[in-house]
């Protein structure tokens, strides 16, 4: 056939590139090849029938990973449409043998390994087009080893063209069959010599790697001749025909081969998603705009006007008035930008200009949704359950299949009520997931209920959570097998006690009942062992918030509990000496440990853990140690303080006497503006408390005016600190309390200047104002009687 008769029918092509994908697939109608070669990895083609199969759904990628360390992975990314998976379904459509040829992943991992280290995205680097080359010299004329062309760059560069993607577009994507006649091989011979040009003067252009897989895939190549003679088709990228094309010896091809490194691979289909072939997701695989070009792709005639009818329906249902005429308006638009603009169709440049300028109304907020869901996209593909996979990926579909908790591209928020078994499900299941490192979901906080029988995940599945799922797998061959594994093993080789607290919480919320005696027992070794208060304090919170899932998952935590209650009674001796003497940082440190320790016991006490004298009257006892020792420093003096006033355990009167004994001439200001940073400060509600309480109010004002000018520019920055995290309203009010001098007055006074908010007793005036609304709020309607108004008052 006249399509081989200068050897293989060589088809360079722009990776996932729409118009290289129609032509491939023309020119392979027009030749009706014996073989089909295609860049890719020679270890996945026991993986090509899978392709025919119905529940096989591009984007996809082949994932080689490691045996022995699946971490050390790479994926060749396929679309709709990229030229490759076309290539691959046609052959298949047509009885057809289909073959990668590129360099074997067992080589390509191993020699990653030795100058990346870790997951990196393989098969398409150094092809035209591709990130990492975007960025790089296309301008820079010299051949340098270390710079790495972007071929397109260069070529849209030589065309006067600013952007290689609207170049692309401009040649490729638009111009379809007109511009050349009926030849199907018509565009491939034009790429092929312009490359041919850029490799005479740039050579490898940087791409070093690329000698040795276009060695290897002229091996291919001559091996295919041999088996079904001369009419061979490949398809590989545009930067390596004149590789291919090129005369060289066996035994030359062959010495580029020895000595590579090998490590054994497997390999899989796995799921993809346009948002990881876009460069802007940090997967670059050579295009901007996949959801824009598997549109051009599938449209079977006018793109423009099914895209802005695509971007109407989105924009309506996010409720933004578009109607037919705001499409029929910027489909006009775009045509006029690219015949103003010397384009032959509007490319994705003028109808985003158009749907910003018609449908946005100017407003680039609404065009950053466009962007995100049509331009991007989040289409997530799927692969057979026949594809290979490790059995902990198959324990995790079951899962998945029976907890209707299906793989999402896009984030959601999922909310669980712990009560319901298959919620409970799906807890036990994310918390496994996250203890393995596969970060499926994230928990946050509940816009409902905060009990501990709700949990509010934030979901979203990434690609490459594949990996981390293979890499799990060497912890055992189902998800909880393999999360216990991991626990165990995460809790021998844990350094901080804070650690291995926060292991046991994990394994509560995973429910692992087989892996928490071995991190209690690990837990109770490090307790015993660990002397520093610090470390302690640390280790108590999670170790008591573990405490509160007993009732609603069912678990036994009285080995908890005894290990709570030991930890705090060592933190109660050791807290007091531990915070003498200590400087600012320090202090500041233990502070939060204080806020934390009050916190756990709090928990505890709910729990109704038994301890001698009482496990919350043992703490308010050592409150009121810090509070009255001098050699305390002051912001842990004001904290215990206030824990203290909040809990009942100390009167209004008592603290505001504390307040004035620190607030005194004789405290140096330093400690005095700590003291009060403790008191009032840290996000404990403190502005609120100075609201309320004028004397308190009072005490601070009046020891504020009274600081030396000397000693003011000193305690400034603690002051503002600590009044700069009070919300605009309270500083507001605090503002005016101030103005108006209520602290230097007893209320009396401040009730007579009509100062509001001051008044010994109740206004009945003013409780009644807010009965009304009141009433509606508790469902009464305006049906309230002077009872209910006594009641409310």
């Amino acid at each position: 056939m006249t399509a081989f008769t200068a050897g293989p029918l060589l088809l360079g092509v722009r990776h996932h590139g729409p118009g290289s994908a129609r032509a491939v697939r023309a020119a392979l109608e027009a030749a009706t090849p014996e073989v089909v070669l295609i860049e890719g990895p020679p270890e996945a083609d026991a993986l090509i029938p899978l392709a025919a199969e119905k529940d096989m759904r591009p984007p996809v990628a082949l994932l080689a990973h490691v045996v022995d360390e699946p971490g050390r992975s790479a994926f060749w990314p396929l679309a709709e449409f990229s030229p490759e998976w076309v290539a691959i379904r046609w052959a298949l459509e047509h009885g057809v043998p289909a073959r990668f040829i590129d360099l074997p992943a067992t080589h390509t991992l191993a020699w990653g390994n030795e100058e990346e280290k870790g997951t990196s995205e393989k098969g398409q680097e150094g092809d035209e087009g591709e990130k990492g080359e975007k960025e790089a010299g296309a301008s820079d004329r010299s051949v340098d080893a270390d710079v790495r062309i972007d071929p397109l760059a260069v070529l849209a560069e030589t065309a006067g063209y600013d952007d290689p993607e609207r170049w692309w577009e401009d040649v490729v994507e638009h111009r379809g069959g007109a511009g050349i006649g009926a030849d199907p091989f018509a565009p491939f011979t034009a790429l092929e010599e312009a490359m041919g040009a850029l490799r005479e003067t740039y050579g490898v252009g940087g791409h070093d790697r690329d000698l040795v897989r276009e060695a290897y895939m002229r091996l291919q190549v001559r091996a295919a001749q041999r088996e079904f003679g001369d009419e061979v088709a490949v398809v590989c990228g545009a930067w390596h025909v004149p590789a291919l094309r090129q005369k060289t010896t066996v035994a030359a091809d062959r010495a580029l081969l020895k000595g590579l490194p090998k490590a054994k691979a497997d390999m899989t289909w796995v799921p993809w998603t346009h948002r990881r072939l876009s460069r802007v997701s940090g997967y670059g695989a050579g295009i901007d705009s996949p959801g824009w070009y598997g549109h051009l792709f599938a449209a079977p005639d006018r793109p423009v006007e099914r895209w802005m009818t695509k971007v109407a329906r989105l924009l309506r249902d996010e409720d933004r008035m578009v109607s037919s005429a705001h499409v029929i308006e910027a489909v006009r638009l775009a045509d006029t930008l690219a015949a103003m603009r010397g384009r032959p169709l509007p490319g994705l440049t003028e109808t985003t200009d158009a749907v910003r300028a018609v449908m946005c109304e100017g407003s680039d907020v609404p065009l950053g949704l466009v962007h995100d869901r049509l331009v991007v996209g989040d289409v997530l593909g799927e692969v057979p359950q026949s594809a290979p996979a490790v059995p902990l990926q198959r324990d995790l579909a079951r899962a998945q299949k029976r907890l209707r908790l299906k793989p999402e591209p896009m984030e959601r928020e999922l909310e669980l009520d712990l009560r319901g078994e298959t919620d409970a499900g799906r807890s036990r299941l994310l918390h496994r997931l996250r203890l393995l490192g596969v970060a499926w979901g994230e928990p946050t906080a509940s816009r409902g209920s905060t009990g501990t029988f709700r949990e509010t995940w934030r979901l979203r599945w990434e690609p490459e959570l594949s990996v981390r799922v293979a890499e799990a797998g060497v912890w055992g061959t189902t998800v909880l097998s393999a999360a216990t594994g991991k626990a165990e093993a995460d809790a021998i080789a844990a350094h901080a006690l804070a650690d291995v607290t926060a292991l046991a919480e994990r394994c509560l919320l995973a429910e692992l009942p087989d892996a928490l005696p071995v991190v209690m027992r690990v837990l109770a070794d490090r307790a015993a062992l660990d002397a520093d208060v610090g470390h302690l304090a640390q280790a108590l919170p999670a170790l008591v918030r573990s405490l509160r899932y007993g009732d609603v998952r069912g678990t036994d935590t009285h080995a908890l509990t005894d290990v709570a209650v030991g930890l705090a009674e060592r933190i109660f001796v050791g807290l007091p000496p531990a915070c003498a003497a200590i400087d600012a940082e320090a202090a500041e440190h233990m502070r939060r440990h204080v806020d934390a320790v009050h916190g756990a016991v709090g928990l505890l006490g709910e729990q109704g853990t038994a301890a001698p004298g009482g496990i919350r009257e043992r703490w308010h006892s050592v409150l009121r140690v810090l509070a009255g020792r001098d050699t305390v420093p002051g912001v842990i003096r004001g904290r215990t303080v206030r824990l203290l006033l909040d809990d009942g355990e100390l009167g209004q009167d008592e603290a505001a006497r504390l307040m004035g004994l620190v607030l005194s001439p004789g405290t140096e200001p330093g400690d005095a503006a700590a003291w009060i940073e403790g008191f009032v400060g840290g996000g404990s509600g403190g502005g609120m408390l100075l609201v309320h309480d004028e004397r308190l109010l009072g005490l601070v004002d009046a020891w504020l005016t009274g600081v030396p000018t000397e000693a003011f520019t000193d305690v400034l920055p603690l002051l503002r600190r600590t009044f700069s995290a009070y919300e605009a309203g309270v500083r507001r009010t605090l503002g005016e309390l101030v103005r108006r001098g209520p602290g230097a007055r007893g209320s009396a006074e401040a009730a007579a200047s009509g100062i509001p908010g001051f008044a010994p007793d109740l206004d009945p005036g003013r409780a009644d104002a807010v009965l009304p609304v009141l009433s509606l709020l508790l469902g009464l309607g305006e049906a309230y009687d002077d009872d209910f108004a006594g009641v409310a008052r």
